[in-house]
């Protein structure tokens, strides 16, 4: 079940407002001087967002407050859900806008909602493939720059769940914070000394490489989670008996669509995928006004 845009992020509002400024801004610039060439300043237009792809839609919402920041008059209907199943010749929204504003506000809706709508039908295949079994799929920092919390936005929608936003929400030492501060007693060790001398309650993660690492995280503690990296799947198998439910277990590094079920079946309760929002292909959508 999708989380309200504020369990996403708390400044969730804000983010969207500041984007669609910005994203506006960038393919305006000083006026859209074909529409204002070609259009009457009044004129008021009807159009319908059409699907031509198979999927799960995302930015429904996101499209309505487009729409409403360039129209504040504009009429919005949407006909399918953020998070619903498409298939092609479906009708994700109706719009009734003054023309010149939906011609201004049309690319920037349709490049979000292409992307989303990618992002979150990958998801969604991913979330097919577990949805059986306890264990969550999530996303991680590998999005595109500018946009990260409309692709975190739309794994959810596809049925998937966020990892850490950013750097700063969560702790997660990994590989090359071990091998710069000396080792895994020595990370542990200093990130529990930096978060009680800064005052600060973030939940701990550790990647692993191999068992031996994995008796020194057991041995250290004081950690939330365990992430078992580029394991294969005996080995991973035997970490999560190892490890017997003290910290939560996730398994990660290069899992696809073809693997991530065998993952999920060694009994871990989180596998991260990159892909989700890396190798997720846009969906066809199309805005067209009716005459």
């Amino acid at each position: 079940m999708a989380v309200s845009l504020q369990e996403i992020h708390p400044d969730a509002d804000a983010i969207i407002s500041k984007f669609i400024e910005q994203g506006l801004k960038e393919d305006v610039g000083d006026g859209d001087h074909t529409s204002n060439a070609c259009i009457q300043e009044g004129s008021r237009s009807k159009a319908n967002l059409l699907v031509k792809d198979v999927g799960v839609i995302a930015g429904i919402e996101l499209a309505k407050r487009i729409f409403k920041a360039v129209d504040p008059d504009c009429h919005f209907e949407a006909k399918i859900e953020d998070g619903a199943p498409i298939r092609y010749g479906d009708i994700a929204f109706e719009l009734e806008c003054n023309t010149r504003a939906l011609l201004k506000a049309e690319r920037l809706c349709l490049n979000l909602m292409q992307r989303m709508s990618g992002i979150a039908t990958l998801s969604n295949r991913y979330l097919f493939e577990v949805e059986d079994l306890n264990v969550r799929i999530l996303d991680t920092r590998k999005t595109t720059p500018g946009i990260r919390f409309f692709e975190k936005w739309a794994v959810n929608l596809g049925g998937c769940h966020n990892y850490r936003f950013g750097l700063y929400d969560w702790i997660m030492i990994k590989d090359n914070h071990i091998d710069a501060c000396g080792g895994i007693p020595q990370a542990i060790q200093r990130v529990k000394q930096y978060l009680e001398e800064n005052n600060l309650e973030r939940n701990i993660t550790v990647e692993v490489r191999n068992l031996v690492e994995l008796h020194e995280v057991l041995q250290e503690g004081g950690i939330t989670r365990i992430m078992l990296d580029n394991f294969e799947i005996p080995i991973l198998r035997e970490a999560v008996a190892t490890i017997g439910g003290r910290f939560e277990i996730e398994a990660s590094g290069g899992i696809n669509i073809h693997t991530v079920r065998k993952f999920a079946q060694t009994g871990v309760d989180f596998v991260s995928v990159g892909a989700l929002t890396h190798s997720a292909t846009s969906l066809d959508l199309s805005l067209k006004i009716i005459k």
